[in-house]
């Protein structure tokens, strides 16, 4: 059986020019003038400084024709697409031929950023949410939660920081979301990067003002700032109910008030309450975030008893013998 030509491919929409490091699309519109098949198919080939996002294109109907988008990440200075190869797999009542389009070479440009560009590449990047707390004597530390649009998210990085890196991330071509953690010199009052805004053609700054929370705390969902005195304000009024209900039992001798004096004096004592002491394992992980997969900058290698400092889901905020806040999964304290 002779094989019949019965796809017509082009190129619907195809960029001017792309940024190494930007997720752009392809389009492809696409034309079958039989409907005796049940899924048109793709190979590619002969590509170059390219990497294929999907395979399976996204596709819109219009008609006769099919709209199929493909999504590459550039990562060289020099592109070109692949060769496209649309078929109809052959079956014992048809033979039809299948259609190449040629590549083509992209015009790529490379950035020349700042010393404090990101790695960030973006048709939008924006903070969600963050928050600062202390991670030694010298340094704190920043966790933000940043999302962006058609974007290589886990390319972040930054420069001249103590320590860094990703705590969670959640990849998509379209929408991503990454929580990320910076360790900083405690002389830096506000955290300044940038990245590149592919709508606007630009760079675009980002700033982070360094406010640290006493209570040492950071969660994932607990990362927006928050007032350095709350606990003390707390105090503070519990201290004031406490000694108004205390004057007023001994001016009046009502000392049917001493029953409410037993709230106040309560809250005091919790706030003022010193630390719980735990005991760690021999070889247990030190996490600088209550995250399963997180990061872990220290290991014990003996049994140890370090200072509570708070609760997560699942960890422990512990105080670590330099002075360090790390967290401690429960599974890793002493049973007795």
């Amino acid at each position: 059986m002779q094989s019949e030509k019965v796809l017509y491919v082009n190129y619907e929409d195809l960029p001017k020019r792309i940024v190494k490091g930007e997720i752009f699309p392809i389009t492809i519109r696409l034309l079958s003038t039989t409907d005796k098949y049940e899924q048109i198919k793709y190979n590619f080939s002969n590509q170059d400084g390219l990497k294929s996002l999907n395979s399976i294109p996204y596709r819109v109907e219009n008609g006769k024709y099919f709209y199929d988008t493909f999504y590459y990440l550039a990562n060289s200075s020099w592109a070109r697409l692949p060769d496209i190869e649309a078929y109809i797999e052959p079956n014992p009542n048809n033979k039809y031929e299948s259609t190449v389009l040629k590549g083509k070479k992209l015009n790529v440009i490379t950035l020349n950023p700042k010393n404090n560009f990101s790695n960030i590449i973006a048709e939008h990047f924006g903070l969600v949410e963050y928050k600062t707390t202390s991670f030694d004597n010298l340094h704190n530390i920043i966790v933000f939660v940043a999302e962006a649009k058609r974007c290589d998210i886990a390319n972040i990085e930054f420069k001249n920081v103590y320590k860094q890196g990703i705590e969670s991330i959640i990849e998509s071509i379209e929408d991503s979301k990454i929580t990320y953690f910076v360790v900083v010199d405690k002389k830096v009052e506000t955290f300044k990067f940038s990245y590149f805004n592919l709508e606007q053609n630009r760079f675009n700054n980002i700033h982070i003002p360094i406010i640290v929370d006493d209570d040492k705390v950071t969660t994932q969902t607990d990362l927006k700032p928050k007032d350095q005195s709350k606990e003390r304000i707390k105090l503070i009024i519990a201290l004031s109910v406490a000694l108004v209900l205390l004057i007023l039992i001994v001016w009046r001798k009502k000392y049917i008030y001493s029953i409410l004096l037993i709230f106040p004096v309560a809250y005091i004592t919790f706030l003022s309450a010193p630390s719980k002491n735990l005991c760690i394992e021999e070889g247990s992980n030190i996490y600088l975030l209550p995250v399963s997969n997180g990061t872990i900058f220290e290991t014990t290698s003996e049994t140890i008893y370090l200072q509570q400092e708070g609760k997560a889901k699942g960890f422990v905020k512990v105080k670590l013998k330099s002075n360090k806040i790390g967290w401690v999964k429960n599974e890793n304290i002493c049973k007795y």
